[in-house]
């Protein structure tokens, strides 16, 4: 089973990263946990993930509203985390609530992925070493009302392969300065 799912993560990423992959498998010791909605709770799951790290938060969505993770990365923020954000031009639009505008507000650096037709990342890197990825958008939708899944893996090697396409993502992105007039 851990092969199979290891094959399709493979797939997936090569399908996906516009360079080489650079992780061709996973470390021996490589841990995984998996989340499902509905029925599981997604949400306190990478809440936790996000309350365990000591490093940097590296997070790329494309619908961003949940309040839980939005806090527990202000909160990880507070503890002195180096945390870094891209998400996609559709968490800016007027008169909607986005995690985006909570987290400008905390003085967190966010970028605008503007250049795809969408920016359909949900992906956050913990620590270099861990991968959050998935269906899930995080949103209270996602854990409430959808068919989600949440894949956790930690692997540094995996986690650096994620990361180079975050630093491509985030070269190719706008960053939105810190303002409290986040309605345009």
């Amino acid at each position: 089973m851990f092969k199979l799912i290891s094959s399709i993560i493979l797939l997936t990423i090569s399908c996906c990263l516009s360079s080489p992959i650079l992780a061709t498998k996973f470390v021996p010791d490589a841990e995984y946990n998996v989340c499902f909605t509905p029925g599981g709770d997604c949400t306190s799951l990478i809440v936790n993930q996000i309350n365990k790290a000591s490093k940097s938060i590296y997070l790329q969505a494309y619908s961003f509203t949940s309040k839980p993770i939005a806090k527990a990365i202000v909160d990880a923020s507070k503890r002195g985390l180096d945390i870094e954000v891209i998400l996609d031009k559709s968490q800016f639009k007027r008169n909607t609530y986005s995690a985006a505008k909570f987290l400008l507000n905390q003085k967190i650096p966010v970028w605008i992925d503007y250049h795809p037709a969408i920016a359909h990342n949900k992906v956050i890197i913990l620590d270099k070493e861990t991968v959050i990825t998935g269906s899930f958008n995080f949103t209270k939708a996602a854990q409430e009302k959808n068919a989600e899944n949440v894949l956790i893996i930690k692997d540094k090697n995996l986690a650096n392969t994620y990361l180079n396409n975050f630093q491509r993502r985030k070269f190719n992105s706008d960053k939105k300065p810190y303002t409290n007039n986040l309605t345009s």
